[in-house]
């Protein structure tokens, strides 16, 4: 009797320890846990709010997501890891563990997505690229997540994925060309080649973007016509974007005629400087009496219009054109044009002897 008394008492205390120990152990992981979200997260909120990008936010956003609930269940399995539970059991708490771990992770996961795209501007096609984009994130989560569940329950899952892989590739296959117009599309929404509004030139065609889809990008052309051009082709051609241009550089030719004097073609470049120097918006670089050309003694003017927009270009150019012009009068020089001297010499007759 007092052997079985003994016995009791020893597993009743045995049972006491790890009690005790299991509260501790979870004791010491939920202050683990609120030192994470009360400090860390703090002092992440306090870094973010000093940048620029996005990426913080999102992780931030992430960290906050993970609420106390889960907190509690991963304490109190930490704890009763402690006990010396059943095969059965043990496998049925990492189940419910995995499968809740593994709801908070997805779900922070597409709010960081969510947070990162809302905080960046987006507007029309590329909103809905970015939520295209973001679904197809979370539903490949959510295919590895239930693929994770069911291999940790104890199911083959080989067959499944040989069937996806066989089936993701044929349907890869199938949707070729539209799968590689949606990805050129995410490579322009991201990157930022060129974006709504941009005067742009790709090959032979130039325009203005009006719209960037998820397919092709539809772009105005100077003649009113509407171009439309897939997004594989925007992303394997040059395209010219004149959207940063700040300026622009103009190398130019004119010819005077041959019979203009020596003396005025000396004082001529530098009168020709002036001239484009009094225009607003630009600046001379160089003008110079370089050649004597077939028909003409030209000169080579170099100069920078201090603006991106064409049509100020173009206003510039005319007023730098009509001061010469007026230069020309002035000075009572005649532009040159493609002539021809042919020189005739008589033949001397011949003479008769008798």
């Amino acid at each position: 009797m007092e052997n079985i008394l003994s016995i009791i008492r020893g597993v009743v205390s045995l049972d006491m320890v790890l009690f005790y120990k299991a509260i501790f152990v979870t004791v010491v992981a939920l202050f683990v846990f609120y030192f994470v979200q009360k400090h860390i997260l703090t002092r992440l909120e306090k870094w973010s709010a000093h940048t620029k990008n996005n990426i913080d936010d999102a992780v931030v956003a992430m960290v906050e997501s993970i609420k106390p609930p889960l907190y509690w269940l991963v304490a109190i399995y930490l704890g009763l890891m402690v006990f010396p539970l059943s095969p059965f059991v043990r496998m049925s708490l990492n189940d419910i563990l995995l499968a809740v771990v593994l709801f908070y992770s997805i779900r922070a996961v597409s709010i960081a997505f969510d947070v990162y795209f809302k905080q960046a501007s987006a507007k029309g096609a590329e909103k809905a690229a970015r939520g295209f984009l973001t679904t197809i994130v979370k539903v490949t989560l959510w295919i590895i997540a239930i693929l994770l569940l069911l291999s940790n329950s104890g199911i083959n899952i080989t067959s499944l994925v040989a069937g996806l892989g066989i089936g993701g590739i044929a349907v890869a296959f199938a949707l070729q060309n539209v799968l590689s117009d949606l990805f050129s599309s995410f490579a322009i929404h991201f990157d930022k080649p060129f974006v709504v509004g941009d005067f742009i030139i790709v090959g032979q065609d130039m325009g203005v973007v009006e719209r960037i889809g998820i397919k092709t990008t539809r772009i105005r052309a100077l003649q009113g016509e509407e171009i439309v051009i897939s997004n594989r082709e925007l992303t394997s051609v040059r395209v010219q974007n004149f959207r940063s241009m700040k300026g622009r550089r103009v190398a130019t030719t004119i010819g005077i005629e041959y019979r203009t004097p020596r003396s005025v073609v000396a004082e001529l470049a530098g009168k020709i400087h002036a001239r484009i120097d009094a225009v607003d918006g630009v600046t001379v670089d160089r003008v110079h009496f370089s050649g004597f050309g077939d028909s003409a003694l030209t000169f080579d003017m170099v100069y920078f219009v201090l603006s991106g927009d064409y049509t100020e270009y173009m206003n510039r150019q005319q007023e730098i054109n009509l001061s010469i012009m007026e230069l020309f009068e002035e000075e009572h020089v005649s532009f040159a044009f493609p002539s021809r001297t042919v020189y005739l010499q008589s033949a001397v007759p011949a003479t008769k002897e008798f």
